[in-house]
């Protein structure tokens, strides 16, 4: 006897759901745990698996029809039985009744011959990736062991730059007398800042959630672990596909040094969601998420310290650059030791004592409330049994080529388990490189012209060589400045600490580099890295108009300056 397919309630306020795929035919056999047909609703994409097994007798839902819940869907028996339409017939998008049988005949039938592609992690890598396969054609599924956005959207960028922001807006209100502003009784209500950025996070990954399922990808919960190079292991369901894309992220690096595990040290997730702020804070490494928290948490009136292994914080950028950044952080009460090593930890009444070896050998001891570890990520491959799918890494990095493919035919890696830049702003080049070529397109992934941002209070960034990368290249080049005193809209926001740096070469003017430290430096470093992009010279940067006031107009004055003539700088002898 023929069994009716009903649609699926899959949460509390679930009224319908889309079907917006067929992953069967009428007339094909259907088996028990066989994915039948994918649901959309607005908070969610669902891959039906049939809990009963025989021939899919009719489908009674189109794709891209919705009916309600408990409504019917299909009718699956012997293939000997006949079925008769149903009187409730399914919606389409405009309300309207859908046609039935013929047209899921034709949808079911126009998916037959796609490439089906798997991507493993929905980060700002895999979520990207798996849009573009979609737009390109692609049966895309997407695996994702906790929530779409990945580190970045859910425990990294989004949600620290949320913090940094709230961090910033107290900062200028206590400075309001500086523009005629008196506020009183100022002070961080924790619980509403931690509030604010929860909710910007969850808007950010319904919007991915959204996205996906506007695109059609289906999203399966769950840890992905490699059969063989066809197929990969979810939650103990095997899915196929023609290709994959790797996807799954970094970790933060926890150094051996002992008493690593005491309580009271943390990483940046949890950094990021302290029940009350601390009193004091050490940070462990002043790269770019150490200086990020150190600026956001001393804003709020936490005693910051930092510890530093390398001569100077934030060892990627440009020396000169760097040392604006620490002087401001200094000013702002961060204490900050480089070229230091901590050798232990040891955990106390209310908090923990770290260990420190200073340049001359002798140990130092700081106390503090929490110790936050910032000094690195890992790539996150451990789970993926790689091996069984034959993909080369390297003490854990996927290896891949410029095309983004890894040692695999049709298997490709993305983002921080592969690139040598973790951004998340890389990952997605990258997804969208992956896309194009497993589509049959030829697209390299170009990391010349990357900008980094660092969300300190001022902001800095920068794309292409430092001055003394250049210096190394054995090419004669050039060097201009302005600094920020001079611009007007930086006086106008009591924001003049900084300044914006451009290298070019000397014979032909190419630029080579540009570096900001200043307000707004994350948005203006677009400008630097397009002129990279396009191999430009100071002269095309300095015939372009820049508008005023703004502090854009800088990157002119900067380049103008390359040739001896920024006009709001006095002549130089």
């Amino acid at each position: 006897m023929a069994q009716s397919i009903t649609m699926p309630k899959l949460g509390l306020t679930m009224t319908e759901g889309t079907i917006s795929k067929w992953n069967k035919a009428e007339g094909d056999a259907v088996a028990v745990g066989e994915v039948l047909f994918v649901v959309s609703t607005d908070k969610l994409t669902y891959e039906y698996q049939s809990e009963v097994s025989g021939v899919l007798l009719k489908i009674e839902v189109p794709e891209n029809c919705s009916i309600a819940v408990g409504g019917e869907v299909a009718l699956v028996g012997e293939a000997s039985e006949i079925v008769s339409s149903k009187s409730v017939p399914p919606r389409g998008s405009d309300g309207k009744e859908a046609p039935v049988a013929p047209v899921a005949v034709s949808s079911a039938a126009s998916s037959v011959g796609k490439k089906k592609v798997v991507v493993i992690g929905g980060g700002p890598g895999g979520y990207v990736c798996a849009i573009r396969l979609a737009q390109l054609g692609a049966d895309v599924t997407l695996v994702e062991r906790e929530s779409v956005g990945g580190t970045c959207l859910n425990v990294g960028c989004i949600p620290t730059k949320a913090l940094v922001k709230s961090a910033e807006l107290y900062g200028e209100m206590r400075h309001g007398a500086d523009f005629g502003v008196l506020c009183s009784d100022l002070r961080v209500d924790w619980d509403a800042v931690q509030g604010r950025k929860n909710a910007v996070v969850e808007q950010l990954v319904g919007g991915v959630s959204g996205l996906l399922t506007a695109n059609k990808v289906a999203v399966v919960s769950g840890e992905a672990h490699f059969l063989s190079p066809s197929a990969v292991e979810v939650s103990g369901r095997t899915i196929k596909a023609d290709a994959f894309v790797i996807a799954a992220g970094s970790a933060p690096v926890i150094p051996p040094i002992p008493g690593i595990t005491s309580d009271g040290i943390v990483t940046s997730t949890e950094a990021l969601s302290f029940a009350k702020l601390p009193e004091k804070l050490l940070i462990v490494g002043g790269g770019v998420i150490g200086m990020e928290f150190a600026c956001l948490y001393a804003t709020l009136g936490v005693d910051v310290t930092v510890v530093e292994m390398m001569p100077a914080i934030l060892p990627p950028a440009d020396e000169e650059m760097g040392a604006i950044v620490r002087k401001r952080m200094e000013a702002l009460g961060v204490k900050i030791h480089t070229s230091c090593k901590v050798t232990g930890f040891d955990s106390v009444s209310g908090g923990v004592v770290t260990h420190v070896l200073d340049p001359q050998g002798r140990e130092l001891r700081f106390s503090s409330d929490k110790v936050l570890l910032s000094i690195g990520r890992r790539a996150d491959t451990a789970a993926l049994n790689l091996d069984a799918a034959g993909v080369k890494a390297e003490r854990g990095r996927i290896v891949v080529n410029k095309r983004m493919e890894t040692s695999v035919r049709n298997i490709y890696a993305i983002g921080d388990c592969c690139s040598p830049i973790m951004l998340a702003h890389v990952a997605s080049a990258e997804g969208e490189v992956a896309a194009e070529n497993i589509m049959g397109g030829s697209c390299d992934m170009n990391y010349k012209t990357v900008p980094s941002c660092v969300y300190t209070l001022p902001e800095m960034a920068w794309v292409g060589m430092t001055e003394k990368a250049a210096v190394e290249t054995g090419r004669k080049i050039k060097v201009g400045r302005f600094p920020l005193i001079g611009n007007g809209k930086s006086l106008i926001m009591n924001e003049t600490d900084g300044m914006v740096k451009i290298i070019a070469d000397e014979k032909y003017g190419e630029i080579l580099g540009v570096h900001i430290v200043g307000p707004h430096a994350t948005d203006l470093i677009v400008e630097g890295a397009l002129a990279l992009r396009l191999e430009a010279t100071a002269d095309e940067i300095i015939s372009t108009v820049h508008a005023h006031p703004t502090v854009g107009e800088a990157l002119a004055e900067a380049a103008l300056d390359l040739q001896g003539r920024a006009i709001h700088l006095p002549p130089q002898a």
